[in-house]
């Protein structure tokens, strides 16, 4: 079976060829072959909206706002690093977290 591709403009009325072409195609039966056998119910239950999926992408990796006490010192140097420089202080707590070694001798200070 061949692919046919068409271009209707939609800001144009629709002509009686395209709605001829779009009620034969409503009509013609769906060809499965080896690459895309038909799905199972149970195939088809395990499918997920879309929307779904990315709303628990969103709320997985979304950030929490915490409050933290940082010194005169501490905000100049970070803000330094001009715009967005509170990603900047995110990022740099986080790589701390990340490694025990840092971690370990920031607790002892």
């Amino acid at each position: 079976m061949a692919l046919v591709r068409k271009k209707i403009d939609v800001t144009e009325k629709i002509t009686k060829e395209q709605i001829e072409m779009l009620e034969g195609a409503e009509k013609r039966a769906i060809a499965f072959d080896e690459d895309n056998p038909p799905l199972s119910k149970e195939e088809l239950a395990r499918f997920k909206r879309v929307s779904e999926t990315i709303a628990e992408e969103k709320k997985s990796s979304r950030k929490q706002n915490v409050t933290l006490r940082l010194s005169p010192q501490t905000i100049s140097k970070a803000k330094a690093f001009g715009k967005g420089y509170t990603s900047v202080l995110s990022k740099i707590i986080e790589k701390a977290l990340d490694n025990p070694a840092i971690a370990e001798q920031l607790i002892k200070q």
